[in-house]
């Protein structure tokens, strides 16, 4: 045997090579759109977890607080803070402040491009609100308006 049929056994040939690439370029085109499902799948996981640690937090303030829901305007201090019976927020707990914190900070809205990684919560839509609490129900909803998850469900009714 001489060295050049030595050397030529040892290489692919060029439709070996070819097939790798096509099969390499299949396996893609099947996993990429299922990769990029799963990260929609991820983000209405999050806004529905966001969701039900809010609606925990305001319901455990609802039960310690004699049956009212925390005040719309006062809610992040609320939630955040210690609070007396009566519903006064302070950075300190004592005999008085017995109540809270129900959460450590305010989740940031994980969806809705135009106020997405906003955690505040107000009554109605503005700058920076990311949250849209009703305070005589107790009822909170992300403050998304026409954006649907993968099945068509709006993010503002789940």
């Amino acid at each position: 045997m001489t060295r050049q049929t030595t050397l030529q056994r040892r290489a692919f040939s060029l439709i070996e090579l070819v097939i790798v690439i096509v099969i390499i370029g299949i396996i893609a085109a099947i996993a990429v759109p299922r990769m990029s499902r799963g990260a929609a799948g991820a983000t209405d996981a999050a806004l529905r977890a966001d969701l039900a640690t809010l609606r925990a937090a305001i319901d455990l303030y609802h039960t310690e607080h004699e049956g009212k829901y925390p005040p719309v305007a006062d809610i992040e201090a609320q939630l955040t803070t210690y609070s007396s019976i009566a519903g006064v927020a302070s950075g300190t707990k004592d005999s008085t402040y017995l109540y809270g914190p129900y959460i450590r900070a305010l989740p940031k809205l994980p969806v809705n491009a135009p106020r997405k990684g906003q955690s505040g919560i107000a009554a109605a839509d503005a700058a920076g609100i990311g949250w849209i609490y009703t305070e005589a129900t107790g009822t909170i909803r992300a403050n998304t308006t026409t954006e649907t998850d993968e099945a068509g469900v709006l993010y503002s009714s789940y």
